[in-house]
């Protein structure tokens, strides 16, 4: 089971809201990150804040990570790669718009992986939009033996008529089959060395330290929308579970270092959610600041999705924050950024 504990980590994603503090928790753990960006300009935040990390920061520019070999040149020498970029706007009109970039884009980072006698892990950050099962109507608890089957068939019928959120669902599917297929079948051939990790998060809530212009409404999606939540109270009733961005990044590193993680698909997750529950901590946590509780909202109402972590937490040692911990995190954020 091939692990590092130190060394060179190729890295997508830097740029993101996830990427960003795994590439802080890769930096502060003495790793040294190679970082692919579209252009030499995406890299002057990132040098900015990770400045003190001059020698163990190094950045290389490939315009679109979809092409065939991209990767083959900044593969080269590491020891470790960690997949995070994903095509993440819902906007496309036919599915393969999201499909096609998702799995081309895995594709080429692990046939780039697999030219390189060097590499020993490979982790890919799926989601668990790609466990659940769109179709449950009551109380469910996921595993990492689920797969979510549903929205891929559904793109597969209705094409262009497809939900946004379905489209996106199935590209996360497709994209982490792809990968599991093609580490498996390259594996039995002796193809190549390196073990394959998947992570699978739900909702990613926390601070941000990557570059953010604008309002609220300008950051990533889940930060978006918990804002939207707890300071004005509008939610989708999509729920299931939460982890702080911080043991994210944690886990992504645990999943690069523990030698029993490869081969393994994993859910990351701290607690089932809904948020009426964020709101209320919100609301209690902030003194009255944020959005008050609904009235009619019952707390004790079954969680119609869970997740069970116990693989992650036996194999990776995941620890997490609670839910308190993250939303007093989040509203320090708000404050400072004068958003309350």
């Amino acid at each position: 089971m091939p692990a590092i504990s130190t060394g060179n980590v190729l890295m997508t994603g830097t740029n993101g809201f996830v990427g960003s503090w795994a590439l802080k928790v890769f930096l502060e753990s003495g790793f040294t990150v190679r970082a692919p960006v579209r252009s030499e300009g995406k890299a002057s935040y990132l040098k900015k804040i990770f400045g003190a990390y001059n020698d163990k920061l190094e950045f290389v520019v490939i315009p679109d990570i979809t092409k065939e070999g991209a990767f083959d040149s900044a593969t080269v020498g590491v020891d470790a790669v960690v997949h995070i970029a994903s095509p993440v706007t819902l906007d496309a009109n036919h599915p393969d718009e999201w499909i096609i970039p998702a799995v081309n884009g895995t594709l080429g980072v692990l046939r780039s992986a697999a030219k390189v006698h060097s590499v020993q892990r490979v982790v890919y950050i799926s989601s668990t939009a790609a466990v659940i099962d769109p179709t449950a109507t009551g109380p469910r608890v996921y595993d990492e033996n689920d797969w979510n089957e549903h929205d891929v068939g559904t793109c597969q019928r209705e094409g262009r008529a497809a939900p946004q959120v379905v489209k996106y669902r199935a590209s996360k599917t497709l994209a982490e089959r792809s990968a599991w297929e093609f580490w498996k079948e390259n594996k039995e051939k002796g193809v190549i060395g390196w073990d394959l990790v998947s992570l699978c998060p739900p909702w990613v809530f926390g601070p941000v330290i990557h570059k953010r212009e604008g309002g609220p409404n300008d950051m990533n999606d889940s930060t978006k929308f918990i804002y939207e939540a707890v300071v004005k109270g509008q939610y989708s009733p999509v729920d299931l579970a939460f982890i702080d961005v911080r043991d994210f990044a944690q886990a992504i590193l645990l999943a690069v270092t523990k030698p029993a993680a490869g081969g393994e698909r994993f859910i990351v997750a701290a607690a089932p959610f809904r948020w009426e529950d964020l709101i209320i901590t919100a609301h209690e946590l902030s003194g009255g600041k944020t959005y008050p509780p609904v009235g009619s909202y019952n707390p004790d109402a079954p969680y119609m999705g869970r997740t069970n972590v116990a693989k992650a937490k036996a194999l990776l040692g995941l620890e997490y924050r609670t839910q308190e911990e993250t939303i007093k995190d989040l509203l320090k954020e708000y404050e400072e950024r004068g958003w309350l």
